[in-house]
């Protein structure tokens, strides 16, 4: 039986001028649904608190350092070469200038643009409970 990676996932809320854009970033070409956009994150690792592991994700990825964030949702998906669940939180405060640590490009998206953009099968249903909010 393949195991389910859990992964931690930062849907990122924009302060001041950015206040209704959520950020995206793409990711690479060679990872697993490369070239697609998907809210940012990554592995919970063995013994971490899921709220400690999206802090250090989001750290490491685009050195920020979380500051304020709540549960939103879960989503099970499986890609067939690959099952993942999806720990989705709401990132309503930090600090820091968000950068590409890892050469991904990031981008500001506006919360009713976002089903203009290409995300992997399982973050679907994150962009449709966003697009709930308009």
């Amino acid at each position: 039986m393949r195991k389910t990676v859990h992964v931690m996932v930062g849907v990122i809320w924009g302060k001041a001028d950015k206040a209704k854009s959520i950020l995206l970033a793409k990711r690479p070409d060679h990872l697993h649904q490369g070239g697609l956009w998907e809210f940012p994150g990554g592995k919970l690792e063995q013994g971490e608190e899921p709220c400690d592991a999206l802090s250090r994700e989001l750290k490491e990825e685009l050195d920020i350092e979380l500051l304020a964030a709540s549960p939103l949702m879960d989503v099970s998906h499986d890609y067939g070469d690959k099952a993942v669940l999806l720990d989705i939180w709401q990132v309503n405060d930090f600090t820091g200038k968000e950068q590409g640590l890892e050469g991904q490009e990031l981008r500001w998206v506006p919360l009713a643009e976002l089903d203009q953009y290409a995300f992997p099968a399982a973050n679907v249903a994150i962009v449709e409970r966003l697009q709930q909010l308009l």
